[in-house]
């Protein structure tokens, strides 16, 4: 929450639920947040809590005849999920993209790097075949890959993951967009690739008031280059802060036990990585109340019963916990 700033993206009360046979799987359940103009978000959890479904529910990237979407997903002053498939179209890839987890599944394998990258300055530029080459080798020369000429040419197969990943972040670049979701952009990749990606990102970003909504459970990544966390917890939001804050103060038992879960390089070997018991819950059958008490080690009866209530203070922190709610009280 940034003061004298209109958020860029704001989302109120987005649901995400996908019909399948054993019923309606709501993996995305009312879920708030606002990225500034500039800023890196972090968008924090373990795998199933719901970050990515959130990011392609705001793309609507998801079939439409097996999901809902409903809420309001408001971004320079239209609601998205009321636009027409045409008109989400030429916003996908131009103002608003995204940079996937794993390069080869967004990559066409039968069109070259520099072909993919200069489609879309072809759909969304309009500028003509040899301008749109020459901008993809400039993209592929922006990310630090050696002879972009050469590897335009080339098939995705040809790279290595490491540059596979950097054609992906070229395309999402490539139209200048005001935002883009990076969807575990390092996940795959050595720690040495992970490293240059990071600074990559972040010299990028620097050069234009680009926001980023990085989706990650790595909270090193997050702690290095975002600068507001959201923690998401089985499709929900439940802790929201200042990455410094929340490092140094956080108030939910889940958040709590994702820092514990940090490995610390110390002298003693035998030191055991701390882990949150238990699993996510499944989403067909979620526990009645607060849908983390079954793990959480300081759950109260109250816990078990009821779902707590969003509590917000500090004008740029919130939290949903009833730990919390005898603190501050309901807001």
């Amino acid at each position: 929450m940034k003061a004298n700033s209109d958020p860029l993206l704001s989302i109120k009360g987005l649901k995400t639920s996908f019909h399948t046979h054993d019923g309606i799987i709501t993996a995305v359940d009312g879920v708030d947040f606002d990225v500034f103009p500039g800023e890196t978000l972090g968008l924090v959890g373990e795998s199933g809590c719901g970050k990515s479904v959130t990011a392609l529910s705001v793309l609507r990237l998801l079939n439409p005849s097996m999901t809902t979407i409903q809420g309001q997903v408001d971004f320079d002053g239209k609601n998205l999920l009321n636009l027409d498939p045409e008109e989400m179209r030429m916003i996908r890839g131009s103002t608003i993209s995204m940079i996937f987890q794993e390069p080869m599944t967004s990559l066409n394998p039968i069109l070259t790097v520099g072909e993919q990258i200069a489609e879309s300055l072809r759909l969304h530029e309009k500028l003509d075949k040899k301008k749109a080459w020459e901008k993809a080798i400039h993209m592929l020369e922006m990310v630090q890959i050696p002879s972009p000429e050469i590897r335009a040419s080339q098939y995705p197969h040809k790279l290595s993951g490491g540059m596979r990943q950097r054609v992906v972040i070229a395309m999402a670049l490539s139209c200048n967009p005001r935002l883009i979701f990076a969807d575990e952009p390092t996940t795959a990749l050595d720690v040495t690739i992970q490293a240059q990606i990071i600074r990559l990102l972040e010299h990028l970003k620097k050069g234009s008031n680009t926001s980023i909504v990085l989706i990650t459970h790595d909270l090193g990544v997050v702690a290095q280059m975002a600068s507001r966390v959201v923690v998401m917890y089985a499709g929900r939001v439940v802790e929201e802060a200042p990455v410094v804050e929340l490092f140094h103060d956080a108030r939910h038992p889940y958040t709590k036990g994702l820092l514990k879960s940090i490995p610390i390089i110390t002298r003693n070997i035998k030191t055991r990585l701390n882990e949150i018991p238990g699993i996510v819950p499944n989403l067909l059958h979620m526990p009645k109340g607060c849908s983390f008490h079954p793990r959480c080690s300081e759950a109260m009866d109250i816990c078990k019963k009821e779902s707590p209530p969003m509590i917000y203070f500090k004008k740029n922190r919130r939290v949903a916990c009833w730990l919390t709610s005898d603190d501050y009280g309901e807001n």
